[in-house]
């Protein structure tokens, strides 16, 4: 029988969809005042640390970057208070999950996670033809620990937990992770994807995972959220270094870039813009968790830079969404999560947020009156 050129378990995968361009929205609608709250990302913007250290290095770009990223893996070995071959730096941190897939995933085996979670990684394993547990999740939304726990075996090769997760935003404890790893075999690599770290660490029973030293342990963080370098795509990984070296042999050289490169480390170099994001972040949240709870929705407990609730069906959320979108306010949609029946809203500025707010006030009453909503 002759091989498929394409595998079935790829012709399976869906493409990921990210969230609707500002420019693209711009021109289908003919609109001058648009707000992006969908994708995560930090609305106060880069650090101006890390714009001059992009900026300075511009005439260099017609140069290979540092493969060993040496400044920027020296600042982070002396911020996390680790060696430097246990650091391992990708095109963001889905780009280090890409590397982990491929170092130690074959077709058919066995990744156990929770459901509904971070749709990035899901694809990824799928596309090495993994074979996926995905675990229910409790009515609370938060990862059901103890069913999880039930599901690894001698054969399971990742346990893939997204803490903060996306996109519900709960969070495991302490207490839970160390109930967790109970169960996992040191032959089992366990990813724990903090990209959402900076936000969940003022939590005191959010497992911050440098508090822990397991060998089969790979923390995965990112600048694309709270340091606001989406746009240049940087994450980094941290673990043993027979783990850290396996997955610098699959790697792309020379990635991250070296503009990515030079801007992550003046982004570190600012901790007062970080402190300005994150009282940002605070702010926006109760504004906007006080505004759903007044309108009769069901917010997530999030402790990340976003919210996401229940609109009660697929054709209640895109209409949410369309209605949201035609007065130029964009948000996320969550059918590729599995979540028809949800909406994620990402926390701008205040100016952001307040036009959320006033086209949220006059498309309610006629969303409310064709779902059966209740009308304040």
């Amino acid at each position: 029988m002759q091989k498929k050129l394409v595998p079935d378990y790829i012709e399976r995968l869906e493409t990921y969809q990210a969230g609707k361009p500002i420019d693209e929205l711009a021109r289908e609608k003919n609109l001058t005042r648009i707000s992006k709250i969908a994708s995560n990302e930090n609305p106060l913007g880069p650090s101006p640390m890390a714009i001059r250290e992009m900026t300075n290095v511009l005439w260099d770009v017609h140069r290979y970057p540092d493969m060993s990223a040496y400044q920027l893996k020296k600042a982070l070995s002396e911020l996390y208070r680790l060696k430097p071959e246990n650091i391992v730096l990708g095109n963001g941190s889905e780009g280090i999950m890409g590397y982990i897939c491929r170092a130690f995933l074959q077709e058919g085996d066995e990744v156990v996670t929770a459901s509904n979670t971070f749709i990035g990684f899901l694809i990824l394993a799928k596309s090495v033809g993994a074979k996926l547990i995905e675990v229910p999740r409790k009515p609370d939304y938060k990862y059901d620990i103890e069913a999880m726990a039930k599901k690894i075996t001698p054969d399971t090769k990742i346990v893939y937990l997204a803490n903060p997760d996306n996109p519900t935003g709960t969070y495991i404890t302490k207490l839970e992770f160390d109930t967790l790893m109970k169960h996992v075999s040191p032959h089992t690599i366990v990813i724990l994807d903090e990209a959402y770290f900076e936000f969940a660490k003022e939590w005191p029973d959010y497992p911050d995972s440098m508090d822990y030293r397991y060998d089969n342990v790979v923390t995965l963080r990112t600048f694309s959220k709270a340091y606001g370098l989406s746009g240049v795509r940087v994450g980094y990984g941290f673990g043993h270094d027979v783990l850290i070296n396996a997955l610098h042999k699959v790697k792309l050289p020379f990635e991250p870039s070296l503009v990515a490169q030079k801007g992550a480390f003046g982004a570190l170099s600012d901790r007062p813009h970080l402190d300005r994001t994150l009282h940002n972040n605070r702010e926006r949240f109760q504004d906007l968790w006080d505004f759903l709870t007044r309108h009769d929705f069901k917010p997530i407990a999030s402790v990340c830079n976003f919210i996401t609730f229940k609109t009660g069906s697929e054709a209640a959320s895109l209409a949410l969404f369309n209605g949201l979108l035609d007065k130029g306010v964009i948000i996320r949609a969550l059918r590729a999560n599995l979540m028809p029946d949800h909406v994620r809203v990402s926390l701008g500025t205040r100016d952001e947020m307040n036009h959320f707010f006033e086209v949220m006030e006059e498309i309610l009453p006629a969303y409310n009156a064709k779902f059966g909503r209740p009308t304040k």
